[in-house]
């Protein structure tokens, strides 16, 4: 099997991403550019607009379990822009497909101004899909379904590539000394998590082995996890799909006595404390609530000036790998709720 590398994927990446900030930074420090985003923080501040567009109405579905923390970053963000586009938001999830689909239908029978919808399980999603996009409602999809996007007729796909983070993941497990990695896969016929693993396993230069737990359930998540490092001391490494499952991860390591190292995909307050302590190792950052954010203001663009972003491309929003050396840096941003 050919092994991929995208060391020099990840370094353009953080180039391209460092120009763009230091051009970001140099506008805003014009006269003009300061009492623009003077205005922008004083509206956001008090709750109203920055924009006098009419106040449509744009609906989330995502394929969120309930006490999922990655979709309150995903939400805190679509929240911040709708109130400077002056939207009416509105949010719903379940991380049953068919009901998901459903939600769908009940947005278009509503006729809500713009849909936002998650496409983890594509083959449910697909009829409710083109249904909106039928009745003319612009559709963008995130975080996952990327290369279903187009298809299905939405304007762009917001997220990361799940298959280039799953390889960047195994690059670090490499750089790290691992030799024996799990990764636990907390929702089956999730596309984009099956994308994750696969990636990790393409560029791991050691064994990688998938371990299926039920996510709604955290104690049957640690019990599996704990279950087979004790029955497998040569484990090292555990890497889990989601952030809310890192500490499962690493209770079933204490509880084992392994010394396997926890690392997680996704960031949150918990995490970052982790990341900072030495409890974990590394952590993918997709940044959620860019997702969010960018998704509330494209269909904004849309429909005040018919703009279209990424050229028939997704926006990517990641991967980034955050240590223990950006996490203090990071700590006050995951408290807040926007990483």
């Amino acid at each position: 099997m050919t092994r991929v590398r995208t060391g020099g994927v990840r370094a353009a990446v953080g180039a391209v991403l460092a120009v763009a900030l230091t051009a970001a930074l140099a506008g805003c420090s014009s006269t003009g550019g300061k009492r623009a985003e003077d205005a922008r923080k004083a509206a956001a501040a008090q709750g109203r607009a920055a924009v006098d567009t009419p106040r449509w109405t744009f609906a989330m579905i995502t394929h969120s379990g309930d006490g999922d923390t990655f979709w309150d970053i995903v939400q805190n963000g679509a929240k911040q822009a709708a109130v400077k586009d002056n939207i009416n938001f509105l949010y719903a999830h379940s991380d049953e497909a068919q009901q998901q689909a459903q939600l769908i239908d009940s947005y278009v029978a509503k006729k809500v101004d713009g849909i936002i919808v998650t496409l983890a399980k594509p083959d449910a999603m697909r009829t409710a899909v083109e249904k909106a996009v039928k009745a003319g409602i612009p559709v963008i999809t995130v975080n996952s379904g990327a290369e279903q996007s187009k298809a299905f007729g939405a304007l762009t796909h917001i997220g990361q590539d799940e298959t280039v983070a799953g390889e960047a993941v195994g690059e670090e497990l490499d750089r790290r000394g691992r030799k024996k990695a799990l990764c636990v896969l907390h929702e089956q016929g999730n596309v984009g998590h099956e994308q994750r693993c696969a990636g990790a396993k393409q560029t791991f230069g050691g064994e990688l082995q998938n371990l299926y737990v039920d996510g709604t359930n955290m104690p049957d998540v640690q019990a599996s996890i704990l279950a087979k490092l004790q029955s497998d001391p040569s484990i090292d490494a555990v890497v889990t799909l989601g952030a809310p499952f890192a500490d499962a991860a690493a209770q079933a390591r204490r509880t084992a006595g392994s010394k396997a190292e926890v690392d997680t995909f996704d960031l949150n307050a918990k995490v970052a404390s982790g990341l900072e302590s030495g409890t974990l190792g590394f952590a993918v950052d997709q940044q959620p609530y860019l997702q969010g954010y960018q998704a509330v203001d494209l269909l904004w663009l849309y429909k005040y000036n018919a703009d279209v972003l990424g050229g028939g491309k997704p926006v990517l929003t990641g991967p980034q790998i955050i240590t223990r050396e950006q996490a203090a840096a990071l700590k006050d941003y995951t408290e807040r709720g926007t990483r």
